[in-house]
């Protein structure tokens, strides 16, 4: 689950990073949340044409998840002082810890690739879940997650990465802050 709040261009995005210092910790312990990644891109920052908070959440279950959006557990911090964004979510394939889970990530890379309408859906995931496998376990990365969004037919992975390449394709964040009260719990592998 992601949502993005794009800020004007020339807002103070001291003003978030103070945010997530003050607030931050309060999901460290929050049932039912694998980890939550707070993410923003700053303008002119790593070409980063805009200025947003955009973290990314993989839940352990959907109890969690909907106590965070309605139940009073979060989400009601975000609509009063942004209004309501959408809310992206996709549908788990696979999660790999990385060979540096153990360190703090700073930075994550999510990527998107459509699936191609002329090409079978699982056998295009099949083939994705290889690079995947070799992707999570390369050098920096602290854990990865593959997904699909079978409305819009697209493929996402996010990475966290405690050592990020250089040049990776995607969209790039600054990681202020994990929460990961439930990280060691989220099914590693294939999901399915």
């Amino acid at each position: 689950m992601q949502y993005e709040i794009t800020l004007p261009a020339d807002y103070d995005m001291g003003i978030i990073r103070d945010r997530v210092a003050a607030r931050g910790a309060l999901l460290d312990g929050f049932d039912g949340l694998g980890l939550k990644a707070y993410g923003i891109r700053e303008r002119g920052s790593g070409g980063s044409p805009v200025n947003q908070y955009a973290p990314f959440y993989l839940w352990n279950s959907i109890r969690g998840m909907n106590r965070f959006l309605w139940g009073g557990g979060g989400f009601r911090g975000i609509h009063d002082d942004f209004g309501r964004p959408a809310v992206h979510h996709w549908t788990g394939a696979a999660f790999q810890r990385g060979p540096d889970h153990a360190a703090t990530p700073r930075t994550a890379i999510r990527h998107t690739e459509p699936l191609p309408a002329a090409v079978d859906p699982a056998e295009f995931v099949a083939g994705a879940l290889a690079a995947f496998d070799a992707e999570a376990a390369a050098p920096g990365v602290h854990s990865s997650a593959l997904a699909v969004d079978p409305r819009h037919w697209e493929l996402v992975r996010f990475t966290l990465w405690a050592e990020p390449p250089a040049e990776a394709p995607g969209t790039r964040y600054e990681v202020l802050h994990l929460s990961a009260p439930e990280l060691t719990a989220l099914e590693t592998g294939r999901h399915w």
